[in-house]
């Protein structure tokens, strides 16, 4: 928790050996030791991270107890420090940036087709591709948390703006659902449909 904390707040050249093993309240040698080198630490922490949010169970949607207010909590208390963490690696750049964007759009890929296995069936085109928008999406919620901090007022990687991040994305989707829905929305689709048949790809893509 401590170089998870340390390497998000400093990023990984700011960080040190030192000031992480202070913040964990335990030796340098002790940490070294354990850990090894400052890249071996960043890597456990990479690691780590990845496990944590490694399957759709990690956020409770699979068994269902992602809408249960305790265990949200609790997710939300396990996940701040880590997401704080991914911010910083996704800014920097690090070796893992493209494991969590691959990872985030796995997991949404697997999300999208077991609920909606008819519009997004699976290893189809269209699935890859919406989970590769939606993770693209969220993601840059996370990266860009300080300007939204700003302007919500709130910092939305603490609980309390957590939430209301949450809430505000779940507003967005219910609202565009029914944007989509309308007949403004379907005249927009049909017209990207018909653009798209205009200019087809060149990579065996389906539209599935």
């Amino acid at each position: 928790d401590a170089a998870l904390a340390q390497f998000a707040e400093h990023g990984f050249k700011g960080a040190t050996i030192k000031g992480i093993a202070a913040a964990a309240g335990v030796s340098h040698g002790l940490l070294q030791h354990h850990f090894g080198s400052k890249d071996d630490l960043r890597g456990a922490c990479d690691e780590y991270a990845l496990q944590t949010f490694g399957t759709l169970d990690s956020f409770g949607v699979t068994s269902g107890e992602i809408t249960n207010p305790d265990f949200l909590g609790e997710l939300s208390g396990r996940s701040l420090l880590i997401l704080r963490y991914i911010a910083r690696a996704m800014v920097e750049g690090s070796p893992a940036a493209s494991a969590f964007y691959e990872n985030g759009a796995s997991l949404t890929e697997r999300f999208l087709s077991q609920n909606w296995p008819e519009r997004f069936p699976e290893g189809s085109d269209r699935v890859r591709d919406a989970a590769s928008v939606m993770a693209a999406m969220h993601l840059s919620t996370i990266v860009l948390h300080e300007h939204l901090s700003r302007r919500m007022g709130s910092d939305v990687l603490a609980t309390e703006g957590a939430s209301r991040l949450a809430l505000g994305i779940l507003d967005v989707y219910t609202s565009m659902g029914e944007f989509t829905a309308s007949g403004m929305g379907q005249g927009i689709r049909d017209a990207v449909v018909k653009q798209q048949e205009s200019h087809p790809t060149t990579n065996g893509g389906d539209d599935a």
